[in-house]
């Protein structure tokens, strides 16, 4: 558990993965070879050659509401075109209710972005349709990533195969009126705001939490691992414009090395979270004492 003055922040995970070198088009043994101790064995495994990437959501919790940030992959998604995340079953909702978080009394859910591992708990599967995984939630999405990956806007000349995380984990939220649209440079409440976080995907935002003069700042996409604080124009194979990824990674570490902000990013495994320190020729992760 991270305590920020009044919030708590812990979170649930849902599958670790293997994720091919590739993620990262610049890595190389030479570059594991130096930041080994960062990197082996939290991050990645050398004799299976591949980063170790976490699916898992964050619960924030204030004094009087419960907060879940992204909401994983989903179980029973089809996904033909993410095998990964295809007609799952994880465990997902039984290691939530573990963690104390009775998915009935979850007051909001915030939606970084809507790639399919972050949609997917936004909704279960109950007599053959899609119904709210959190019923008396509201969910909160960017009206950007609304717009981009509705099949009948921003995403109808994409392949049919792709839509599946709006029309199962997005559109049955819309359609049940529980779904308020921001900007995402909002305030959510007093020490919650919205921050515009572009790149990754276009209209992904992060979530900056404050109190007591510390400060979490959830980063989701922004950042796939810690090896890229020490290369911040590394941008994942993810990442829809990589210039624009590249110039926000960098907004952030200035941010997070000049506030000592903690960063909590949506895919580290090991230390889930971690500062970022300016050193004599850029910066380096240092993992926090106490992470969730």
């Amino acid at each position: 558990m991270i305590e920020i003055g009044k919030f708590q922040i812990s979170r649930v995970e849902e599958v670790v993965l293997d994720e091919d070198p590739s993620l990262l088009e610049q890595f190389d043994h030479d570059v594991l070879a130096r930041h080994r101790d960062l990197l082996v064995p939290d991050f990645f495994n050398p004799e299976r050659n591949c980063f170790r990437t976490m699916i898992h959501a964050w619960i924030l919790r204030t004094p009087d509401k419960t907060i879940v940030i992204d909401t994983a992959g989903g179980d029973d998604k089809d996904r033909p075109l993410s095998p990964r995340f295809h007609m799952k079953k994880t465990g997902f909702d039984t290691r939530l209710a573990a963690a104390g978080v009775d998915p009935e009394d979850v007051d909001l859910v915030l939606l970084t972005h809507l790639h399919v591992d972050h949609v997917g708990w936004n909704t279960k599967l109950q007599d053959g349709a899609w119904v709210p995984m959190f019923p008396n939630a509201e969910y909160v999405a960017t009206r950007t990533e609304l717009e981009v990956r509705d099949p009948e806007r921003g995403a109808r000349d994409r392949p049919e195969a792709s839509w599946g995380p709006y029309l199962d984990s997005v559109k049955p939220i819309l359609d049940a009126g529980m779904m308020r649209i921001v900007e995402g440079d909002e305030t959510l409440m007093p020490g919650i705001d919205f921050v515009p976080l572009p790149g990754h995907a276009p209209g992904m935002m992060g979530i900056r939490v404050r109190d007591d003069g510390k400060e979490a700042f959830f980063i989701a996409d922004a950042m796939h691992q810690p090896i890229q604080i020490h290369y911040p124009g590394w941008s994942s194979k993810y990442c829809e414009n990589r210039d624009l990824a590249t110039e926000t990674r960098a907004n952030i570490f200035r941010h997070a090395a000049d506030e000592g902000a903690l960063l909590l990013p949506a895919h580290f495994c090991g230390p889930m979270c971690g500062y970022v320190r300016p050193t004599s020729d850029g910066y380096a992760f240092e993992p926090p004492a106490v992470h969730p």
